[in-house]
C-alpha cells in the first residue's frame, strides 16, 4: 500500500523537504511491478446518471474489437456497475502475496472493481473520501494488470476526492466528458472542463448519451430529454463532440443481463479514433 501524508499533521513547515513537494506537491503513484500500461484514459462527468459506465464499457469494447489490450478500472467505488454489466463475480484471486488479479470479460477486457473484492456485491461501501481515494491508488499499485494498451478509468460523478486522486496520482493521458441533452448540460460539462484544465489533463472530446430515441415504426428521432445543444457547447469550449448515443433497449437489456461484451456501440467510433496511439 502506498504511503501518504496525514492531512491532520501535515503543515507548511513539516512538508519542507518532503519528496511529494516536488512538482507542485503532486507525486504519481507507482504502477504495479507486474504491469505495463501505455495509456490511461479517464471517463468523467460533472453529475451522475449520464451513463459514464456505459460509455466506458462501450469504448473498451470498441478498443478490444480493434485488437488492443484493454482494462477497466472501476473507480466509482460507492456505485460500481462495470462487473454487473459484464456478468463478472468475485472474489478476485490474490497472487504474489499482496497483488490482485483482475477478472476478464468474455471479450478479453480486464476489470477491477470494489464489487469484485466484497464478500457480497450488494454490501454498501460506507467509506469516507480519503479511504475511497486510497482504494483507487491500490487499484493502480496492487493490481496485476499485465501489459495493456489502454486502461479506462470509470470515475464517480463530480469533482471530489476520487477524480482529484486519479488526476494527481495516475498518469492520465486524456479524458472524455460524458453528458446528456438536458438544460443542465452546459454547467455539467463546464465543471468537468474546469477541473481538467486545473489539473492540466487533455480533454479528448465530449460524448452525449440519451441523445434521442428512434421510433421503431417510422424511424423518426424523438428528443426524449429535450433538444440537444451539445454541438454549440462543444464549439464554445473548443472541444470536439465525438459521439451521440441514442437510447436503445438493446444496450439496456445487455447491461442488465451481464452480456455487455456482446455490444458493438459504433456511435462512439469517432471517440476511439481520438485516443492517443
Amino acid at each position: 500500500m502506498a504511503k501518504e501524508c496525514s492531512n491532520s499533521s501535515c503543515t507548511k513547515e513539516s512538508c519542507e523537504g518532503c519528496p511529494s513537494k516536488e512538482g507542485g506537491g503532486i507525486q504519481k503513484e507507482m504502477l504495479n511491478i507486474y504491469s505495463e500500461i501505455r495509456h490511461v484514459i479517464g471517463i468523467v462527468s460533472g453529475k451522475g446518471g449520464v451513463g459514464k459506465s456505459f460509455a466506458t464499457a462501450s469504448l473498451a469494447n470498441q478498443l478490444a474489437k480493434r485488437g488492443f489490450r484493454v482494462g477497466i478500472m472501476d473507480a466509482d467505488i460507492t456505485g460500481p456497475s462495470i462487473p454487473k454489466m459484464y456478468g463478472l463475480k468475485g472474489p478476485c484471486m490474490i497472487e504474489n502475496e499482496d497483488n490482485v488479479l483482475p477478472l476478464i470479460t468474455d471479450n478479453g477486457i480486464k476489470v477491477m472493481s470494489v464489487n469484485l473484492l466484497l464478500p457480497n456485491e450488494e454490501d454498501p461501501v460506507v467509506w469516507r473520501g480519503p479511504v475511497l481515494a486510497n482504494m483507487v491508488k491500490q487499484f493502480w499499485s496492487d493490481v496485476i494488470w499485465g501489459e495493456l494498451d489502454y486502461l479506462l478509468v470509470d470515475m464517480p460523478p463530480g469533482t471530489g476526492d476520487v477524480p482529484l486522486t486519479v488526476f494527481q496520482s495516475l498518469p492520465v493521458d486524456g479524458i472524455y466528458i460524458i453528458s446528456s441533452p438536458q438544460d443542465l448540460v452546459r454547467m455539467i460539462v463546464k465543471k468537468a472542463v474546469n477541473m481538467a484544465n486545473m489539473m492540466n489533463v487533455p480533454i479528448l472530446g465530449i460524448i452525449e448519451n440519451y441523445s434521442y430515441l428512434e421510433c421503431p415504426d417510422c424511424g423518426k428521432k424523438l428528443s426524449v430529454f429535450g433538444e440537444s445543444h451539445i454541438d454549440e457547447i462543444g464549439a464554445s469550449l473548443g472541444i470536439d463532440v465525438v459521439g451521440k448515443v441514442p437510447i436503445s433497449p438493446v444496450f439496456a437489456e445487455a447491461a442488465d443481463a451481464g452480456k455487455f461484451a456482446d455490444i458493438d456501440n459504433t456511435f462512439i467510433a469517432a471517440a476511439v479514433e481520438k485516443m492517443p496511439r
